[in-house]
C-alpha cells in the first residue's frame, strides 16, 4: 500500500468532518516554502528567479508553526527551493510530528545522505525525492550531471535507516513513454513507497517556455505511459487524479485546497500563480476571487494547468462529495482503471504528438541562474 493506514484514516476524517460542517472551501495540503533558495537551476522552474536579496530571506520556525497551526490541514508538503538548505529544517520538522502531520520534504536529495543523521524515522515524515525521469532525462532536466545517481544513492540509504521515501516526477513534452514506464520499474526495484506524478506548469519565469504541456498533450501523454500499469507500481495519489490525467474524469481545480505560505505570505491565488500575498490565512480565503480561476474561468493562466497541487485536493473532494465519487476511487482501487479511455473530441489534431522525432530543448550550461548554496 502507497499510503499508511494511519495516514489514510486522518485524511479522510478530516475530509468528512469539513464536510459535515458545511464547508464549501478547506485545506488539505499546507505548501509550506520555507525558502526560494536552491543548489540546483532546474530549467523549467520559476522559483529561483528573485534577487539575491530574496533568495536569502528563510522563514523561522516559528513562522512554519503558526502558518500550520492557522491553516489546519492535515499534511504539509515542504518544497523550496531546496528545504535541507535550510539550517533550522530538522527543527522545522520535529515541530509539526510533535503537531501530528504528515510531512512531504521535498528535496533534490543532493544533500539528503548527510542530512539523514539529523532525522528520526516516523511515520510523519516522508522525503519526496524529485526524480524526474530516467538518469540522462532527469539530470537534463536539471541542468547537471550524476543528480540522478546522487538521489539513487541517497534513497537507498535513506529507506535502510527505516524512512519513508516517496518520489515527485514532473513530466514535459518530449518524455518518451516507453522510457517512463522503465523509470517507475526502477524505483519500485528501489523500494520506494509510492511515485507522485504531474505535468509541469508553465512559470512564467522559467527559462525553458518550449516543453510545457498543453492540455491535450497531457491526456496523450498519460495515456500512454499508464496503458496496461503493472501491479507493482504504487502512485502516491488520488486515482480520480490519475483518471483525470488521462482525461478520463472531470475535475476543477481548488486552488484553495494546497494554499501557500513563504517568506511574503500567504500566496495569492496558489502555489504556482503569484498575483500577491495576505497575512492570514483568513485573508486569503475571503479576498481572493476564486471563480477567477481554473479552466472554467477562461483565465489564460490556467487553461492548460494539470498540476498536483491544484487537483489532487479537487480529487479528493470528489471522492467523499457523493457516493458515485466514493464508489469510483473504491472501483479504480481495488480493480484498477478501465482498458478503454473516453474519447476526448479533438484530441487527434493536436500534431505535436505524432511528429517522427521529439522535439529537443535548447542547450543552457548547468546553473546558469543565480544559486545559493
Amino acid at each position: 500500500m502507497s499510503v499508511p493506514i494511519s495516514q489514510m484514516w486522518t485524511v479522510a476524517s478530516y475530509v468528512l468532518k469539513q464536510k459535515l460542517l458545511g464547508r464549501k472551501r478547506y485545506p488539505l495540503v499546507l505548501m509550506l516554502e520555507p525558502l526560494f533558495r536552491c543548489n540546483l537551476a532546474c530549467a523549467g522552474c520559476g522559483k529561483i528567479q528573485f534577487p539575491v536579496e530574496i533568495l536569502r530571506k528563510q522563514l523561522t520556525p516559528e513562522q512554519c508553526f503558526q502558518a500550520v497551526d492557522e491553516c489546519g490541514a492535515p499534511i504539509v508538503s515542504i518544497p523550496g527551493g531546496e528545504p535541507l538548505l535550510h539550517p533550522q529544517m530538522p527543527e522545522i520538522v520535529e515541530g509539526l510530528i510533535k503537531r501530528k502531520k504528515y510531512i512531504y520534504l521535498c528535496t533534490n536529495a543532493l544533500k539528503l545522505e548527510k542530512a539523514l543523521s539529523q532525522f528520526t524515522p516516523s511515520k510523519y515524515l516522508t522525503f519526496s525525492v524529485h526524480m524526474d525521469g530516467p538518469r540522462e532525462e532527469h539530470d537534463h532536466a536539471v541542468c547537471r550531471e550524476g543528480t540522478y545517481d546522487i538521489a539513487v544513492s541517497a534513497i537507498k540509504a535513506a529507506l535502510k535507516q527505516g524512512f519513508r521515501v516517496t518520489t515527485n516526477t514532473t513530466l514535459f513534452d518530449g518524455a518518451q513513454p516507453e522510457r517512463i514506464r522503465g523509470f517507475f520499474d526502477e524505483m519500485m526495484e528501489l523500494g520506494v513507497e509510492g511515485m507522485m506524478l504531474s505535468p509541469g506548469y508553465s512559470y512564467e519565469k522559467a527559462p525553458d517556455q518550449d516543453h510545457f504541456l498543453k492540455r491535450n498533450q497531457t491526456y496523450r501523454l498519460f495515456r500512454e505511459i499508464l496503458s496496461a500499469p503493472k501491479k507493482a507500481w504504487q502512485f502516491n495519489q488520488s486515482p480520480l487524479f490519475v483518471e483525470f490525467l488521462k482525461g478520463n474524469y472531470d475535475l476543477e481545480c481548488t486552488p484553495w485546497g494546497n494554499p501557500t505560505y513563504n517568506i511574503f505570505g500567504w500566496q495569492k491565488p496558489c502555489y504556482l500563480v503569484d498575483e500577491g500575498h495576505t497575512q492570514t490565512f483568513a485573508e486569503l480565503l475571503e479576498e481572493v476571487e476564486w471563480d477567477n480561476y481554473g479552466t472554467q474561468s477562461g483565465n489564460p493562466k490556467c487553461a492548460n494547468c494539470m498540476v498536483h497541487s491544484g487537483y489532487e485536493p479537487s480529487a479528493v473532494d470528489a471522492t467523499f462529495s457523493s457516493l458515485s465519487g466514493l464508489v469510483k476511487t473504491a472501483r479504480l482501487t481495488l480493480f484498477g482503471a478501465p482498458k478503454q479511455n473516453r474519447p476526448l473530441g479533438d484530441l487527434d489534431t493536436d500534431q505535436r504528438f505524432d511528429e517522427a522525432e521529439t522535439p529537443q530543448r535548447p542547450e543552457r550550461k548547468p546553473n546558469e541562474l543565480p544559486v545559493l548554496q
